[in-house]
């Protein structure tokens, strides 16, 4: 079983980002060969300033370790050094189709009723996102709702190459069905998801903010007057107070049905300060990391060399049987 996941180099990581994803990441360790990658190509497809974009790579790549990557289990670079990803891209791009891309759900949300003035990167990411699985012979792919599609494209640029030129190349990759990761929505707004781009920092906690700091956003908190019930169903309708049991239980690794029963008939004034004290215990060692990363930027572009050269030994042979297949000669 062989793992392949990625995921965009953004600055001002926050708690949902943790639970969203990275902590799912490093539980896959234990189940699975896995190439974790930071999509820095794909963050093309809109304007970024070059200083930004490296931050930002070095900040996730910070961030991923200090979450519990281990470079020395899992395989964690950057796409930009591994130059096989744009090159496979390019000659997907022969076998993918427009109307297929057309039908993306992403790209039609994405782009809106400025399709002239979007970028072709835009248009195009689906075909990176297969040249980054197919690359390594996936065969599992963790995906989100919003990310199916774009597997199920990669399965059909697969399975028309290989049948339009007679290979068996390219493995179908199935989704990951893992443990289900936590939605974690805005502090401010319960039917909203938290987002660095929220102008409100009480709306989110960053992955470096302090302990008080934390505990002042947990206290500011929306949310609402009742008392919790004892069943987590009877939270529908509430979705600030939801929202906080959800973040409880995935910190706690519970389920929130046991989370609520725990504190059945008991108002915020009481719950808010164990949410906090937890939220400080995970995320406190995580930030400590992170300062410790981001004073030593030379260290962790090291290990993203170091991940780029395994990354690039593995890819190696399916781009050069893809050159094969299709009549071109690749350099030695």
């Amino acid at each position: 079983m062989r793992v392949v996941s990625g995921i965009q180099p953004t600055g001002n990581l926050h708690l949902g980002n943790y639970l969203g994803a990275i902590k799912r990441w490093a539980k896959m360790q234990d189940e699975a060969e896995c190439f974790f990658f930071l999509a820095d190509l794909h963050s093309l497809s809109t304007y970024i300033p070059a200083e930004e974009r490296m931050g930002n790579v070095r900040d996730m790549a910070a961030a991923l370790i200090a979450c519990g990557i281990d470079t020395d289990r899992s395989v964690l670079f950057n796409q930009a050094r591994v130059p096989a990803h744009a090159e496979l891209c390019w000659l997907l791009n022969g076998t993918a189709r427009m109307g297929w891309l057309n039908r993306m759900t992403q790209w039609k949300d994405k782009a809106g009723k400025n399709r002239e003035g979007a970028s072709v990167a835009l248009f195009d990411y689906p075909v990176l996102q297969a040249a980054d699985v197919l690359l390594y012979q996936a065969t599992h792919v963790p995906v989100g709702d919003d990310q199916k599609q774009h597997l199920e494209l990669a399965r059909d640029i697969a399975t028309k190459f290989n049948t339009d030129m007679g290979v068996e190349l390219f493995t179908l990759p199935e989704p990951h069905i893992g443990e289900t990761a936590a939605r974690i929505m805005s502090l401010r707004d319960g039917n909203a998801k938290m987002s660095k781009s929220d102008p409100s920092d009480m709306s989110r906690i960053n992955l470096i903010d302090d302990a008080d700091t934390i505990a002042a956003k947990i206290r500011k908190a929306k949310t609402d007057a009742e008392p919790l019930p004892d069943s987590y169903d009877a939270l529908e309708g509430r979705a600030e107070a939801k929202n906080l049991v959800t973040i409880y239980a995935a910190l706690a690794d519970r389920t929130q049905q046991s989370v609520v029963e725990e504190f059945a008939g008991q108002g915020f004034g009481a719950f808010k300060p164990k949410l906090a004290d937890l939220l400080v215990a995970t995320l406190g060692p995580i930030a400590a990391r992170l300062a410790d990363f981001r004073e030593d930027p030379d260290t962790l572009d090291a290990v993203l060399e170091k991940g780029a050269a395994r990354a690039s030994a593995v890819a190696a042979p399916t781009l050069k049987g893809a050159y094969q297949a299709l009549g071109l000669h690749a350099r030695a």
